[in-house]
């Protein structure tokens, strides 16, 4: 049976959370509003078009929501020669695409970031396709991301999301798939089984140990 293999890519399988987290902080302080890192690195992982609510609220989001995502976007670009794969992420990719799997990189970003991604990660051959923030109107924790890369999947029975936050979790759970989590983007065990993940590791490289354990094996 062909199955897709859907990868969140901050977090999963760059280290880039920390930086977004500080971004976000930088752009909602330059607008006024003063929000807690902790705050905003829970959320990191929703989408561009949810968090500037769930961390500010509504007025802002109707005031000043694209304005603030184009401000994270550029301070994030600022910050992005500081993210480097996170251990074994290349390597999953590849053994995901050796196995037969559809690997398609299920990310919320912009298209010119995601590009960066990939060429830092070196995968452009080993992935069947790649979903940006442009590709849906609503992303995590909304299902849509996740359909929308089940479908650049192409002819597949079923599919697998790995991911490091409550957000991909809870979206693949709307999308009526399978989730690994990892823990290398800062939420615990717990959190991601609770939100429905079958099986956590550490990071890329312990998934990939395992991975024959796993449903992507």
């Amino acid at each position: 049976m062909a199955k897709a293999a859907l990868l969140d890519v901050d977090g999963t399988l760059v280290d880039s959370v920390y930086q977004h987290t500080l971004t976000w902080q930088r752009a909602l302080a330059r607008h006024g509003y003063e929000v807690p890192a902790w705050r905003c690195h829970r959320h990191i992982g929703m989408g561009g078009d949810q968090i500037v609510t769930a961390l500010a609220g509504e007025q802002a989001e109707r005031e000043h929501g694209d304005e603030l995502r184009d401000l994270e976007s550029d301070l994030f670009g600022e910050l992005i020669g500081e993210v480097r794969p996170l251990p074994g992420a290349a390597e999953l990719v590849r053994a995901l695409a050796d196995r037969g799997h559809d690997v398609v990189l299920a990310s919320s970003a912009g298209g010119e970031e995601a590009e960066a991604h990939i060429d830092e990660l070196g995968i452009r051959e080993a992935i069947s396709d790649y979903t940006t923030s442009a590709d849906v109107e609503a992303t995590k924790p909304e299902p849509d991301l996740i359909k929308a890369a089940i479908e650049k999947a192409g002819d597949v029975d079923s599919a697998v999301l790995v991911g490091d936050s409550t957000w991909d979790i809870e979206a693949a759970k709307r999308a009526g798939i399978e989730s690994i989590g990892l823990l290398c983007g800062g939420f615990s065990e717990a959190e991601l089984r609770e939100a429905g993940a079958v099986a956590v590791f550490t990071d890329p490289a312990a998934l990939l140990e395992r991975l024959g354990e796993t449903p992507l094996a």
